[in-house]
């Protein structure tokens, strides 16, 4: 098969040589044969390079995930430093502070200026737009692209216009004009750095309330601008709170503090207390900040934790000390709120077509749901994304004739068996799992109908259904969930319409052959030894009844109905293991055999009523108590009908009639 992998194969030339080698069509036959087998190795072989090539593309995707988060951090970090550097370098000199003051208040008028023209620009171009823009401070401008989330290709031109506390999102129309789209709080949003790829470069990941969307700068450096004026403006009331150096006093104070008297310079008071926001720890004072970082970079224990702390502190006595508390423990608690949304999305995104894959996603979102106390949220949730799961490895299953019963009982033992370890604690979330369980037993109950237990279906195969469906259910009363009697009763009524069924088209069957009440001649010894055998391995032994070389001394019927009725008892003692089928099991045998004892000669046949008689014995004597143990073995319950009617049948048999003689007179004494 070498020629397969030839650059320069053709197919024309070698469909040609073929024929020549091959002689006859066998030949043909087998080389068509091995290019199948070859055709299904190489696609099997591509499957698992696709397979290996995907789980790989995903690992790669996870790192740079992890990278970009890194890089993340360390521009907070670096931000931080470049601020704290600042702060370091407002202790100069009063000559450097007053020539600062100078240039501050240059660039505060500079500021109002660029404020205005801003704050006219966005009122005059941005069609749609109705804020209020006074005292607000202009900081950043310019054009972006939207990128699909999938593949980066563009979606549509954005203009932005940030301010100290409003993001204006805008649409660019083909006539270049804007159209007001929405706004958002920077406080509110995070910014996270894409890596340059070979399909995207200079691209921003923008994380806000409605959602995540990736822009695109023109530049590089525009991208890094973007990047810093968003955290500026996510930052810029904590750079007020921090406040202005210290003016250097003016010449007027300097003269009315001359001529203060020195009475009145010093101090008639005891030094003012510290102020009580000096007594608010950092971290608090950033804890909502910081956990908003912390959930848009996938740290959700770390954002845990952190909101635990907070909550833990602000629960003590040193609440009296923080003057901010309400606000504090308000914004946490927001923060919280967003922390379970984000939590809840990734459990329900968690679904998959293997269940294992799907549970293993689950666990981290869930113990995190867990620990905060959200369980009846994290149980609802996570029934669901099991549900897909299993929904989805049925139909598979169905599609690749698979046993999906087995499946699916040891599925639902599998999310049992997680559920009960994840809320171990919680023994109110147990209803919801019985509940769960109780609805998706009805969707399987419905499938098998549907699928497996239709109209016509023969009593063997549905017998063979039922006990695949019986013997995995089992499993779950190991821990402690018994849901086989919910079951048969979800499948009662279908399957007491299918044994009615069976009972009219089997007694419709009986007597409609041809009988010519002689014995059965079976042709040959190997015939009669392979039925002789059949019949010793469902229990009855007819040798007595064999004869001569190929004969058995019973109807062709008999023999047939035989091997049947055995048959038929054991479908039937599988499907008696529950009661409510018991009655009608019994009624369908019983009848069944009534029809067939019931059979007679017609009347013009020449038959000797010795032989039909003893047909008629051996069904009673032999036949039936082999039945009634077999059923009584098998389902484990006596059958009540067809022992009455061995009773009855037993009594009613009578001595074989005599053979009638031909009676001859004759006149001598």
């Amino acid at each position: 098969m070498k020629e397969f992998d030839d650059f320069n194969f053709s197919v024309e030339k070698y469909t040609k040589d073929l024929t020549q080698e091959c002689v006859g069509g066998s030949d043909l036959q087998q080389r068509k044969k091995e290019i199948e087998a070859y055709n299904e190795t190489t696609a099997a072989t591509l499957k698992q390079t696709c397979k290996k090539n995907y789980m790989e593309f995903i690992q790669t995707a996870k790192e740079i995930s992890h990278l970009e988060s890194e890089m993340y951090q360390l521009s907070h970090i670096l931000i931080e430093q470049r601020n704290i550097l600042a702060t370091m370098t407002d202790g100069k000199t009063s000559s450097h502070l007053k020539a600062e003051s100078l240039e501050a208040e240059s660039s505060t008028a500079a500021e109002e200026v660029e404020n205005s023209h801003a704050t006219r620009a966005v009122k005059e171009m941005v069609q749609g737009f109705n804020g209020n823009l006074e005292g607000k401070t202009f900081l950043n401008e310019g054009a972006l692209i939207v990128l699909d989330g999938n593949d980066y290709r563009p979606i549509q031109r954005v203009f932005f216009f940030l301010f100290n506390d409003v993001l204006i999102v805008c649409k660019v129309k083909p006539d270049k004009r804007l159209d007001f789209l929405t706004e958002y709080d920077p406080k509110k949003i995070a910014v996270i750095n894409i890596k340059d790829l070979d399909g995207v470069k200079n691209a921003i990941n923008i994380i806000t309330p409605d959602g995540s969307k990736i822009y695109q700068s023109i530049t590089a450096a525009g991208k890094t601008e973007w990047i810093e004026k968003l955290e500026e403006a996510f930052r810029f009331d904590q750079k007020k709170k921090k406040g202005q150096a210290p003016q250097p006093p003016t010449r007027a104070k300097q003269q009315s503090k001359a001529n203060t008297p020195e009475k009145e310079s010093t101090p008639q008071s005891p030094a003012e207390p510290k102020s009580l926001e000096d007594e608010t720890p950092e971290w608090l004072g950033t804890a909502s900040e910081e956990i908003q970082t912390l959930v848009a970079q996938r740290h959700f224990e770390d954002a845990q934790e952190l909101i635990k702390r907070t909550q833990d502190f602000l629960r003590n006595e040193s609440r009296k000390k923080v003057p901010l508390a309400e606000a504090i423990e308000s914004k946490v608690k927001q923060q919280e709120l967003k922390l379970i949304n984000v939590l809840l999305n990734e459990l329900s995104n968690s679904h998959n077509r293997n269940l294992q894959i799907a549970l293993r996603a689950a666990k981290r979102p869930l113990k995190i749901l867990v620990e905060m106390g959200r369980y009846r949220q994290a149980s609802a949730t996570l029934l669901k994304v099991c549900a897909v799961s299993l929904r989805v490895a049925q139909r598979e299953a169905r599609r690749n004739n698979a046993d999906i019963s087995e499946l699916f009982f040891c599925d639902l033992t599998q999310v049992a068996c997680d559920f009960l370890t994840a809320f171990e604690q919680q023994p109110a979330c147990v209803s919801a799992l019985v509940v769960w369980c109780n609805a998706e037993l009805q969707y399987f109950a419905s499938q098998l109908i549907k699928h497996y237990l239709t109209k016509g279906t023969s009593l063997e195969a549905v017998a063979k259904c039922v006990e695949r469906v019986r013997k995995p259910s089992t499993k779950l009363t190991e821990i402690g969930l018994d849901i086989s009697y919910h079951l048969e009763g979800l499948l009662r009524t279908t399957l007491e319409s299918l044994i009615e069924e069976s009972k009219e088209r089997l007694l419709d069957s009986v007597g409609r052959t041809e009988e010519s009440w002689q014995p059965y001649n079976l042709q040959t010894k190997s015939n009669l030894k392979r039925l002789l055998l059949e019949l010793d391995v469902l229990g009855i032994d007819v040798r007595a009844q064999a004869t001569g070389d190929t004969w058995i001394n019973l109807t062709q019927s008999t023999v047939v109905f035989i091997r049947h009725f055995l048959q038929l008892t054991e479908y039937c003692g599988c499907l008696a293991k529950c009661e409510t089928l018991l009655q009608s099991l019994e009624l369908l045998l019983k009848e069944l055999f009534i029809s067939q004892h019931s059979l007679k000669p017609p009347s013009d046949m020449a038959v000797d009523p010795n032989f039909v008689m003893k047909n008629k014995i051996f069904l009673v004597d032999n036949l039936l108590p082999i039945a009634i143990d077999k059923f009584r073995q098998i389902s484990g319950r006596q059958c009540e009908g067809l022992r009455e009617l061995h009773k009855k049948m037993s009594r009613q048999q009578g001595a074989p009639l005599p053979r009638q003689r031909s009676v001859y007179t004759t006149d001598v004494f």
